[in-house]
């Protein structure tokens, strides 16, 4: 199936989906819309249903373990409406509630202490699948930085972007192992990824488990870490996440003192990844980097030649 005819198909299987008994033909008055159409995911909403056509390439074993991970731990992650993820033309499709998005236009109402807890919550549940995935966030970055690499190779932001990342640890390149093998992680946290269930003023859950999985809890913290590193997170907002997330006992950072030593790996990681995507884009179109652009290639610029900071081992557990 081409993508174009990709959405059209969507629509019409999440109204099936959301009315199984009724005609195609039969006029519907229920709210419908397209939440995200882009080559890696088409998202679709029909009333209350919502279904999400994943990556061409989306493991299917993988897929379905972190929609069980989903199912199991209600009140932190949003639950699948069905357990097991169904075919679309060679899709893989997942079905899920929808719910009340993060308002855009209302910073100041932003739930930074709700995505802080609910991180912490995450990070603290045992696995409840057996042999879950790895989580995908240094993957994720690898991939965008490559593709800077094959398709804009002398722009003048690309330089600053890949000393930064060549500079990186190799697991935080998604080229080794990560030092953590067991703390279950969101992967790719930001605003976007909590909605609040039943609408339209439940509780806030954490939603989109593509990147699921077990690894370094430092990295769901590492986003709101480099926009508050980089001018682009006020300060009051991220002391508020940090506190939240200490007050909830997770344990990506120390309970008190410094955090950075946790956090500065991820949080270059993802200053790169973004800055990356950013060139990429910007090179595609042949436009200017913006300012919000070019403070995070100006991040990678002050990050290259400065060694980053790796935290003290955790100590042995007793025998």
């Amino acid at each position: 199936m081409t993508p174009d005819a990709l959405l059209p198909a969507l629509t019409a299987h999440v109204r099936a989906a959301a009315h199984p008994h009724a005609s195609p033909t039969t006029p519907c008055p229920c709210g419908a819309a397209t939440l995200a159409d882009r080559p890696d995911t088409t998202v679709v909403r029909h009333a209350g249903t919502v279904a999400k056509a994943h990556a061409a390439d989306t493991d299917p074993a993988e897929l379905a373990l972190r929609v069980t991970v989903a199912a199991r731990l209600p009140g932190t992650l949003l639950p699948p409406l069905h357990p097991t993820p169904t075919h679309l033309h060679g899709r893989l499709v997942t079905h899920w509630p929808y719910g009340t998005p993060v308002d855009p236009d209302a910073p100041d109402a932003a739930p930074w202490e709700a995505a802080a807890a609910l991180l912490a919550r995450l990070h603290r549940a045992p696995s409840p699948v057996a042999g879950p995935p790895v989580m995908r966030g240094p993957e994720k970055a690898a991939r965008a930085v490559a593709l800077l690499r094959a398709t804009a190779p002398h722009h003048p932001a690309t330089a600053p972007v890949l000393q930064a990342w060549s500079a990186l640890p190799a697991w935080a390149r998604g080229e080794a192992a990560m030092p953590d093998t067991t703390t279950l992680c969101h992967g790719d946290l930001h605003l976007g990824q909590l909605i609040r269930h039943p609408v339209p003023d439940g509780p806030w859950l954490l939603i989109d488990v593509d990147d699921l999985g077990v690894g370094v809890p430092a990295w769901d913290l590492a986003r709101p870490a480099a926009w508050y590193a980089c001018g682009l997170l006020p300060p009051d907002a991220w002391d508020r996440f940090l506190a939240a997330y200490r007050a909830a006992g997770g344990p990506a950072v120390p309970q008190d003192g410094d955090p950075w030593p946790a956090l500065d790996v991820p949080a270059r990681a993802l200053t790169a990844q973004t800055a990356a995507r950013a060139v990429t884009k910007a090179a595609a179109a042949g436009s200017p980097l913006d300012e919000v652009e070019r403070s995070l290639v100006d991040a990678c610029a002050r990050m290259a030649p400065v060694t980053p900071l790796i935290p003290a081992a955790p100590p042995s557990p007793p025998s």
